[in-house]
C-alpha cells in the first residue's frame, strides 16, 4: 500500500518522462513535466477560477479574485517582456467577433453550473471527482463540435485581434495592464464593502506557481498556455479514427496547421500533453493527500458530494456546451481570460466581462437546482 501510494504514481510519470524524452522530444518530456506542475498547483491550491467567482457573488469575498488578479499581474509581467524580445514567441491572439461575445457569455454561465471551467474541470477530473469525470469527455465533444461550426459563427461579424505590443511599446503595455488589473480590484472593492478578507495562502501560493508555470509554458511551447484546444484534438481525433466524420473537410481543421495535429501523434501536441500532465499532477496531489488522511484517521476525511439524477443531467448538458461556447469564444480562463490578457490581447479582457456577466446567470441557475 505504502509503494501504491508514495512511489507508485511518480515511478510511472517518471517512466513516461524518460519515454517522452527518448521516443518523442525532449520539449514534449518537459511539457509534461510543466504540465505536473500545473495540477498539482491547481488541485493543491484549489485554485479555482469558476470558485472565485462564484465567491464574490456569493459571500462577497474577494480572496479569489485577489488570486487571479495576482496571477494576471505576475503572467503578464514575465509574458509581454518575453512577447516584445523574442518573435518566435505566440502571443494568444484572438479576434473581436460576435462568436466571442456569445460564446464568452455562455461558457461564464455554463461553467457555473458545471461546476469547472476547462483546467477546473480537469484537474478535478484529475482528482477523481465523479461529477467532473463524467463532464471531460462532453467537454471534448462540444469542443470538437464548436470547431466545426466555428466558421459559420465567425461568418457573423468579426474584426482582427488587437494586440497591445503591435500599438504601444512594452513599458506602455504593462502599465496599461497593470491599471486596468488594479481599476477591477477597485470595482471589486466598491462591491464587497469594506472588513473583507483579502489575502489567503491558498490563492497567492496558487497564483505564483501557476504565473511562473504558465511562462515556463510560454518559453518551451513557443505559445500561451491553453486547454480547450486538446478537449476538441482528442474528439478529432476519435472522429478520424471512427471514420464516422471527417473534420479535415471543415474549415476549421482543414487549415493546414490543424491537419498536421490530426496526422500526428496526440503525444506532439503541446496543449495535449500539458493537459495529460495536468491530469497527472491533480491526482497526484489526490493521493497524497488521501495518503495523510488515512495516517491522521478517517474523520480527517470529507465525504464527496451527492447528486441527484437531474443534477446530472443538467451538470452534463452544462459541460457539453461550456465545451461548445468555449470554442466559440477563443478558449476558456486559462486560453482566453488569463493567457489573452497575459500576453496583451485584448480579446482577453472582453471575455473577462462578458463570461462574467454570464456567470451572474450561471450562478442563479445552480442555485435555482440546488447545486
Amino acid at each position: 500500500m505504502f509503494f501504491a501510494q508514495r512511489l507508485g504514481l511518480p515511478l510511472a510519470c517518471s517512466l513516461f518522462f524518460l519515454f517522452l524524452a527518448a521516443s518523442v522530444s525532449i520539449r514534449q518530456s518537459f511539457l509534461f513535466l510543466v504540465g505536473l506542475g500545473l495540477g498539482a498547483c491547481l488541485a493543491g491550491a484549489r485554485f479555482g477560477f469558476t470558485t472565485g467567482w462564484r465567491d464574490l457573488v456569493r459571500k462577497r469575498d474577494p480572496s479569489g479574485v485577489l488570486g487571479q488578479a495576482l496571477l494576471l499581474f505576475l503572467a503578464s509581467a514575465i509574458a509581454l517582456p518575453l512577447l516584445s524580445n523574442f518573435d518566435e514567441l505566440q502571443s494568444a491572439a484572438g479576434p473581436l467577433s460576435l462568436s466571442l461575445v456569445i460564446g464568452a457569455f455562455v461558457f461564464g454561465a455554463s461553467m457555473q453550473i458545471a461546476d469547472g471551467c476547462g483546467s477546473g474541470t480537469l484537474y478535478k477530473a484529475g482528482m477523481g471527482v465523479a461529477l467532473n469525470m463524467g463532464i471531460l469527455p462532453l467537454f471534448a465533444l462540444g469542443s470538437f463540435l464548436g470547431s466545426v461550426h466555428l466558421p459559420f459563427w465567425l461568418s457573423l461579424g468579426s474584426l482582427p485581434p488587437v494586440l497591445l505590443l503591435n500599438h504601444l511599446d512594452l513599458w506602455a503595455s504593462l502599465l496599461l495592464t497593470a491599471c486596468l488589473i488594479a481599476l477591477l480590484l477597485l470595482g471589486v472593492r466598491l462591491f464587497v464593502g469594506p472588513n473583507r478578507t483579502w489575502i489567503k495562502s491558498t490563492w497567492v501560493y496558487g497564483a505564483i506557481g501557476l504565473a511562473l508555470l504558465a511562462s515556463l509554458n510560454l518559453l518551451l511551447a513557443g505559445q500561451a498556455w491553453g486547454v480547450v484546444y486538446g478537449f476538441g484534438l482528442w474528439a478529432a481525433k476519435i472522429a478520424v479514427a471512427s471514420t464516422a466524420f471527417d473534420p479535415g473537410n471543415h474549415g476549421f481543421w482543414g487549415a493546414a496547421q490543424h491537419q498536421d495535429r490530426l496526422r500526428e501523434s496526440l503525444l506532439l501536441d503541446v496543449t495535449s500533453i500539458t493537459n495529460i500532465g495536468i491530469l497527472a499532477g491533480a491526482f497526484w496531489v489526490h493521493q497524497w493527500k488521501g495518503y495523510n488522511d488515512d495516517k491522521r484517521g478517517s474523520l480527517q476525511k470529507q465525504p464527496a458530494p451527492t447528486h441527484s439524477v437531474k443534477q446530472w443531467l443538467i451538470a452534463l448538458l452544462a459541460g457539453f456546451i461550456m465545451g461548445y461556447s468555449s470554442r466559440l469564444a477563443f478558449g476558456c480562463n486559462v486560453g482566453a481570460m488569463l493567457s489573452g490578457i497575459s500576453t496583451g490581447s485584448l480579446h482577453g479582457w472582453l471575455w473577462l466581462l462578458i463570461a462574467f456577466v454570464g456567470t451572474l446567470i450561471g450562478i442563479r441557475i445552480r442555485e435555482r437546482y440546488g447545486f
